[in-house]
């Protein structure tokens, strides 16, 4: 792997942007140490670092990175889109769009459909054998939690073609009526107490960050932009915190009644708005770093096995915390001074099982051959729907109770675990077939 790595990098063109590569390896990272260092695990169960330390909570400022992957999607999207209309100028839209969404989707969701499938026939074998209680049952119930993001991120990738075309017609406008429509959202949900009307701003906000990468890819976020949306969005997400209904977490927290997150709220586009000023200010610094060949191996080489790191994480964070339960380790009370001082062997323990893992399934991370040109747009984009839909309520059910028709709610609708892989492993092979042609 080492020597292809280094060819990667050295064939990389003058004119690639590596600082998003960096932002998209980086803001992983940072989501996966985040979760490593909230679990606070006992004998007795599981529980949140910040629920036990509410002064921690500020730390979600820094380590809620989520808006900047998005933003850097937004940015990707719009140049493989125009780069595929500018390959094929002779080719339909219908086409374009349809090997668009296999080529965006691939490295998403290869790695992907093995985590589901993998994860499913184990739960599948502990439940037969009457197994699923205890920390087990937690981690078939949790594992599946960080799916929630690519089913967002599949929403991002449909949307791309009719979002660019506003955003090329309108510029700042269609990022500015998205981020109004997310207003509108929370005043409709705090202030008119109507319901279910939340769940739009999964749409509105995450989109509108998306859309921001848009405007990144055209160079229109320059400097003084970048500074007035790092202060502005910091000043804005202050103040929704502190005088609106909106918790000091940019996580969801158990129990509480409102979660920035799920759905997103005007805070959360807020503290996005932020964060994506905020790397847009390093960007010159750390164009510089990365002009050094071993660090921009090293950006190259994350990049490779990113999402697979990622999908697997909280398996070998669950991994190790069982691993020490079965050899009669102490786990100490979480915050206690114990309990940090154990922190770095944990991590370094969850780091190492993560890159076996990584090593065990990276292969699946690799983009397949190309498909012939032809294409079928409506199929790619049901197929990708159903994707969506299946991974988001794969992320809310989990796969503890495989065998006893648990159900989670999807937005209004009850999803069982078997639904939700057959909904997730149908969309795949739609996307698949449209993006090969159809025979």
């Amino acid at each position: 792997m080492g020597s292809s790595v280094r060819e990667l990098a050295g064939a990389t063109p003058a004119t690639r942007d590596r600082y998003v590569d960096l932002l998209r390896v980086g803001s992983l990272g940072a989501v996966v140490l985040g979760h490593w260092l909230m679990a606070a695990v006992t004998p007795d169960g599981v529980g949140n670092l910040l629920a036990v330390v509410p002064a921690l909570q500020p730390l979600t400022w820094l380590l809620q990175v989520m808006p900047v992957f998005f933003f850097v999607g937004g940015f990707s999207h719009a140049l493989s889109y125009r780069s595929l209309l500018r390959k094929r100028p002779e080719g339909s839209e219908d086409s374009v769009y349809s090997a668009f969404l296999r080529a965006r989707l691939q490295r998403l969701l290869r790695p992907t459909m093995v985590f589901v499938l993998v994860w499913g026939a184990a739960a599948l074998l502990v439940q037969l054998l009457g197994g699923g209680g205890g920390l087990t049952g937690v981690t078939l119930r949790m594992v599946t939690q960080p799916l929630w993001f690519i089913g967002i991120y599949l929403a991002m990738v449909a949307f791309t073609p009719p979002l660019l075309r506003l955003h090329e017609r309108y510029g700042w406008g269609a990022f500015a009526g998205l981020a109004g429509a997310a207003v509108a959202v929370d005043v409709l949900r705090f202030a008119a107490g109507v319901p279910y009307v939340e769940f739009l701003n999964f749409a509105f906000v995450w989109l509108a960050v998306h859309q921001l990468g848009f405007l990144r890819a055209d160079g229109r976020i320059r400097l003084r932009r970048a500074a007035l949306l790092a202060g502005g969005g910091l000043i804005a997400a202050t103040a929704l915190v502190a005088f609106g209904p909106y918790p000091l977490s940019m996580v969801g927290m158990p129990g509480e009644k409102v979660s920035n997150m799920a759905p997103p709220t005007l805070a959360l586009l807020a503290h996005g708005l932020w964060l994506v000023g905020a790397v847009e200010l390093l960007r010159a610094p750390a164009a510089r770093l990365l002009e050094r060949p071993r660090v921009w191996r090293t950006v190259v080489a994350a990049n490779g096995v990113a999402m697979t790191a990622f999908l697997w994480h909280l398996t070998a964070m669950f991994g190790v915390y069982g691993a020490l339960l079965a050899l009669d380790v102490d786990l100490p009370e979480p915050a206690s001074a114990a309990w940090w001082t154990q922190v770095p062997l944990r991590l370094a323990l969850a780091a190492a099982l993560t890159a076996a893992l990584v090593t065990a399934f990276r292969t699946f991370e690799r983009p397949a051959a190309s498909a012939p040109v032809q294409g079928h747009g409506p199929l790619a984009a049901f197929g990708a729907t159903l994707c969506l839909l299946g991974v988001l309520g794969l992320s809310m059910v989990g796969f503890g109770g495989l065998l006893d028709g648990r159900t989670a709610l999807l937005i209004a609708i009850p999803v069982s675990a078997p639904a939700a892989v057959a909904m997730t492993l149908g969309g795949w092979l739609l996307v698949e077939r449209a993006g090969r042609g159809m025979r």
